[in-house]
C-alpha cells in the first residue's frame, strides 16, 4: 500500500502580499481554481493510492479540513503540529500513524506546494520509487535542473544504482551529497557539470524503513515525536499531538536529519515539469504570457511594460513602461519588485513582523471554520465587518466586555440567539446585541448567509471573546 503524506507547513513569505502566515500559499489558488494543496491531492487521483495523511499547523487545521471536503477526498488522518519542527519530526508522526492502518505501507511524501505539468512522467517516477521502497531504500526525487537557479537546494548525484531487476535502473543514483542553495555563478557550474539535480523535497520509502533509520541517525528526534504520537489525542476530525513531547524535538529536515547520514538513500530522477512556487518568478515562469511577456491577472491596464505579472486583487491596477517587475496588489497592501529581487520579499516581511504589522500574518478577509469576515472600515470607537456564514455553520455561543454589536442581514436566513430570545432574521432584517449579552449566530438555510456588523465600544479587538460554547473546540 502506498500512502501518501501531504505536508502542509511553511508560510511562504516570498510570495507576500498574497500569501500570509494565517493564510499561506499552499492553500491558495495559484494556478488555477484548485489551491495548491488541492491540486497535490488531486494529482494523487487514479493512482491506486490510499487515502493521505496531512500533517498540519494547527492555525490551518480548519482550512485544510474545508479544502479536502470541498474534493470530497477523506484523509486517513489530519495530524496537527504543536509547532513547526520541520520535515524530519512530521514525517516521522506520519510513519507512526501510517503503521496502525497497515504493517509496513511506502509512504509518498509530498508537500503541498508544488505545480508538475507532465502528470505521467510524475506517475512514472512514483512507480520507479515505490519498487526501490520495496527493497528498503530511502528514494528522494532529484529535478533535473532546466537553467542555474539560486532559489533552490541542489543534490549531487554519486554512482548509478544497479538494479538489474528494474526499469530505468539509469535513472536512479546513490545520493552523493545535499547541497545548500548556490549563488549564480554555482548555479552555473551545477548546470554544466550533469551531476546535479534539483532537491524536490519529496520522498519515498517505506515507514517501518524510516522510522528505523531515524532511530539510528537521530534517536532524539524518534523518541520525542513517539511520545508525542502517543500521548496524541482526538479532536474532531484531528489527532493532537503531545505539545509538551513533541517540542523536545529539534527543528531539522529530513535532509539534514537523516538522508545525508544513512547508506540507503538514493535519488530517482524527475523530469516532468516541476515547479516549487516558492517566489513571484517561479509564478511567472508557470503562467500564460501576452505578446510582451506579461502575466496579468484581476482588474490591470498597462502601457509599454514587459515581461512582468501584475495581478490585481481589490482595485484597478495601472502599470506604465516598467521591465521584468512584479507589481501585486492586494486590498490592504501592494507590492513592487524587479523579478531578479523577488527573493528579497521575505525581507519585507520579517521588517513587518518586527514592526508588529497585521499585513505579516492577516488578509482584510479572515477564515474562520464557519465562514470569513473582513474589515471595511475600522475608526475610534466603532468598527464595520462583512460576515459570511457557510450553509448549516454557527458560530460559537459568546459575549465581550468592551463593544455592542448591530447586524443587518443582507442575504439569506439567520438564526440568532440574542440573551434570552431567539430569533430567524430574514434579507433587510436586523437585530441589536447589548454589551455583555451572551449572542450566537447561525445559518439554517442552504445558501450562504451574508450580512452587515457594526461594532460601537472601548475596545473593537478579536481577543474580546469569551465563548462558553463552540462546535469547533474553541471554548476557552
Amino acid at each position: 500500500m502506498i500512502i501518501p503524506v501531504i505536508l502542509c507547513g511553511g508560510s511562504g513569505t516570498r510570495l507576500w502580499p498574497l500569501s500570509r502566515s494565517k493564510v499561506p500559499k499552499q492553500f491558495l489558488p495559484l494556478v488555477d481554481e484548485h489551491s495548491m494543496f488541492q491540486n497535490t491531492l488531486l494529482r494523487l487521483r487514479g493512482q491506486g493510492v490510499s487515502r493521505p495523511i496531512v500533517i498540519c499547523n494547527q492555525e490551518h487545521r480548519f482550512m485544510a479540513a474545508e479544502q479536502l471536503r470541498a474534493l470530497e477526498a477523506e484523509p486517513l488522518a489530519i495530524i496537527l503540529e504543536p509547532d513547526g519542527r520541520n520535515t524530519a519530526p512530521a514525517i516521522a508522526v506520519a510513519a507512526m500513524q501510517a503503521l496502525t492502518t497497515d504493517p509496513d505501507p511506502a509512504l509518498l511524501i509530498l508537500p503541498a506546494d508544488h505545480h508538475i505539468e507532465d502528470q505521467p512522467g510524475f506517475e512514472q517516477a512514483v512507480k520507479h520509487g515505490d519498487a526501490l521502497a520495496a527493497r528498503d531504500y530511502l528514494v528522494t526525487f532529484g529535478i533535473v535542473p532546466q537553467h542555474p537557479e539560486t532559489g533552490y537546494g541542489y543534490i549531487r548525484k554519486g554512482q548509478p544504482l544497479q538494479t538489474t531487476d528494474l526499469d530505468q535502473a539509469g535513472d536512479c543514483f546513490r545520493i552523493d551529497s545535499f547541497v545548500e542553495k548556490p549563488d549564480l555563478e554555482k548555479a552555473r557550474e551545477y548546470l554544466q557539470s550533469g551531476d546535479y539535480f534539483w532537491n524536490s523535497g519529496m520522498f519515498m520509502f517505506k515507514a517501518g524503513a524510516y522510522k528505523q533509520e531515524l532511530q539510528t541517525h537521530a534517536p532524539e528526534i524518534a523518541g520525542a515525536c513517539q511520545a508525542a504520537f502517543d500521548l496524541a489525542v482526538e479532536d474532531l476530525d484531528f489527532l493532537r499531538l503531545d505539545r509538551s513531547e513533541f517540542l523536545k524535538c529539534t527543528g531539522e529536515s529530513v535532509d539534514y536529519a537523516l538522508m545525508e547520514k544513512t547508506d540507503k538513500g538514493v535519488v530517482v530522477s524527475l523530469d516532468a515539469g516541476w515547479t516549487d512556487l516558492g517566489s513571484w518568478n517561479s509564478l511567472w515562469e508557470i503562467k500564460d504570457k501576452d505578446q510582451d511577456g506579461n502575466v496579468t491577472q484581476g482588474d490591470v491596464i498597462h502601457h509599454d511594460v514587459q515581461g512582468s505579472l501584475l495581478q490585481a486583487s481589490n482595485r484597478l491596477l495601472a502599470v506604465v513602461g516598467v521591465r521584468d517587475h512584479i507589481v501585486v496588489e492586494t486590498p490592504d497592501a501592494v507590492m513592487v519588485a524587479p523579478k531578479n529581487r523577488v527573493q528579497d520579499v521575505k525581507r519585507l516581511v520579517d521588517s513587518l513582523k518586527k514592526d508588529g504589522r497585521e499585513e505579516a500574518s492577516t488578509h482584510k478577509k479572515v477564515y474562520r471554520p464557519w465562514g470569513t469576515y473582513e474589515t471595511m472600515d475600522l475608526e475610534e470607537r466603532f468598527q464595520v465587518k462583512r460576515i459570511t456564514v457557510k450553509p448549516g455553520a454557527k458560530l460559537s455561543l459568546q459575549k465581550h466586555h468592551h463593544r455592542a454589536e448591530h447586524w443587518v442581514v443582507v442575504k439569506g436566513t439567520a438564526r440568532i440567539v440574542n440573551g434570552s430570545k431567539e430569533v430567524l432574521l430574514s434579507e433587510d432584517q436586523s437585530t441589536y446585541i447589548p454589551l455583555g449579552t451572551e449572542h450566537r449566530l447561525e445559518n439554517p438555510g442552504r445558501i450562504p448567509l451574508e450580512l452587515v456588523e457594526v461594532q460601537t465600544g472601548s475596545y473593537l479587538g478579536e481577543d474580546d471573546i469569551v465563548r462558553m460554547d463552540d462546535v469547533y473546540g474553541r471554548k476557552e
